[in-house]
């Protein structure tokens, strides 16, 4: 018997019952995580830094909340294409328009990884000339990812449980980066060659072959703006969800633990065990 006065067997099954009962929990990041927002734009400028040849006008680039929101709410939408309103203003931020974006999509859904996500982006590098300021196969993930104008990124990562539309039915994950200022423009190349920093803006100082702005690059935040065509009631779940359905589920056992404990006093044979 153990200290409450239920046998170690009725224990052992109520804990298993507990665990069969919980959703899996697939540890995607939110938009509001600052170890997931370290990670992205540490992997960003990593990659934004070392392009060959060298860039002359490489901007810094920082996280925007507005651009997460915009991410977060198509990636909700588990669509392996892009966002409808990157060119309509006011549609995915109160300030930028047009926007850029980055989609990658795996399954299972633990697949998700950021730092590989975003290197798959930059490894279509092989398939970009600059000189030709052409592609062999896709690359324009690649080219928005070192676009040099582009300075603020939001990104965000959702779990799809019935599945990513043109990509497959299968529960997976899908990972959406926005970009502003917007990048691919057609016939333009994604950035300047030369020396590191000699065409930054005069204000700007020179950071890890990067453009940096003290001012520019502080984390921009829209607390009181969301995307007006965000659907939270798809069939994509972040974290948070998953915690939300946790929780609820541990409460609403609290009733039938405290019913079972009172069930050893008014029958304990019940529990009897000869």
């Amino acid at each position: 018997m153990d200290p409450l006065g239920m046998p170690q067997t009725a224990g052992y099954l109520f804990v298993f019952v507990l665990a069969m009962s919980l959703p899996a929990v697939h540890p995607l990041p939110d938009i509001n995580d600052q170890s997931f927002i370290d990670e992205y734009i540490k992997a960003h400028n990593y990659y934004r830094s070392k392009v060959k040849p060298a860039a002359s006008d490489m901007k810094r680039m920082s996280w925007d909340d507005a651009l997460a929101k915009t991410a977060r709410a198509w990636a909700r939408k588990c669509n392996f294409n892009h966002n409808n309103y990157l060119r309509e203003k006011g549609k995915v931020h109160p300030l930028f328009s047009p926007v850029g974006e980055n989609i990658w999509v795996g399954r299972p859904p633990q697949s998700f990884n950021a730092s590989k996500a975003i290197q798959s982006w930059y490894s279509e590098v092989k398939a970009y000339s600059y000189q030709a300021n052409s592609c062999t196969s896709i690359c324009g993930h690649y080219t928005q990812l070192v676009w040099a104008k582009s300075y603020k990124v939001g990104c965000a990562a959702v779990v799809c449980e019935k599945g990513i539309i043109d990509y497959n039915p299968a529960p997976g994950a899908i990972f959406v980066c926005n970009y502003a200022e917007a990048g691919n423009y057609e016939g333009v190349k994604p950035y300047k060659t030369g020396g590191a920093c000699t065409d930054c803006d005069s204000q700007d100082s020179c950071s890890d072959n990067l453009c940096s702005n003290p001012k520019r690059d502080q984390q921009s935040k829209y607390p009181h703006w969301t995307p007006d065509w965000d659907d939270s009631s798809s069939s994509a779940n972040t974290i948070v969800s998953y915690q939300a359905v946790l929780i609820t589920r541990l409460f609403s056992l609290i009733p039938v633990l405290a019913m079972g404990y009172a069930a050893t006093f008014l029958w304990p044979q019940i529990f009897a065990y000869e």
